[in-house]
C-alpha cells in the first residue's frame, strides 16, 4: 500500500490543476500552476513540463518540492510534500509520455507537446480545508455556495 489513498488520487484526477512550490537559486521560493498533475501510482505523481522554466531550473539544483491540490468548491484537498525528477528522456519518460498521449493509465490526455515531465515521489502527505468549515458548515453547504459563486463569476465574464 503506497501513500496516495483513494481520497487523494479522486481530488487529483478530478482537479487536475496543482500548485507546485519549489526553491530558486537564490533560496526565495517560487510558486507555479500545474495543469496536467495526475497520479503515476501509489507513491508518485506526475505532471507534464508545458513552459515550466523556472519550476524545472529550480528542480534541477533542489529537488525538494510541495504540491497543493484542492476541489475548488469543497475547499478541501491535499499537500504533498516530495522530490521531484525532471525526466527529458529514457524508458520512464518514454511510458509516462505514451501515457499522456493515449490517455492510458487513467490519464487526460494533453494535445500539448511536452518538454518533459516530472516524476514526483511523495514522502509526506496533509490535508487542506478551507476555515469556513470553522463555523459547521457542511460539505454541502460549501458546495452550494460556491457552485453559485463560480456561475456568478462566468456569467459576470460573458
Amino acid at each position: 500500500m503506497g501513500i496516495l489513498n483513494d481520497d487523494m488520487k479522486r481530488v487529483i484526477r478530478q482537479q487536475r490543476m496543482g500548485f507546485m512550490a519549489t526553491v530558486s537559486a537564490d533560496g526565495s521560493p517560487n510558486l507555479s500552476p500545474k495543469g496536467t498533475t495526475t497520479v503515476w501510482d501509489d507513491d508518485h505523481l506526475v505532471f507534464a513540463n508545458l513552459g515550466s522554466p523556472g519550476t524545472i531550473e529550480n528542480l534541477r539544483h533542489n529537488q525538494a518540492c510541495e504540491l497543493n491540490i484542492i476541489d475548488y468548491y469543497l475547499r478541501k484537498g491535499y499537500r504533498f510534500k516530495g522530490t521531484a525528477e525532471v525526466l527529458t528522456s529514457g524508458p520512464k519518460f518514454e511510458e509516462i509520455k505514451e501515457a499522456y498521449t493515449t490517455g492510458s493509465r487513467g490519464i487526460n490526455r494533453s494535445g500539448i507537446p511536452a518538454h518533459g515531465y516530472v516524476l514526483i515521489t511523495i514522502n509526506k502527505t496533509a490535508p487542506l480545508q478551507s476555515p469556513a468549515y470553522t463555523p459547521g458548515k457542511t460539505e454541502s453547504a460549501m458546495r452550494e455556495e460556491w457552485t453559485e459563486y463560480w456561475a456568478d463569476v462566468q456569467e459576470t465574464n460573458s
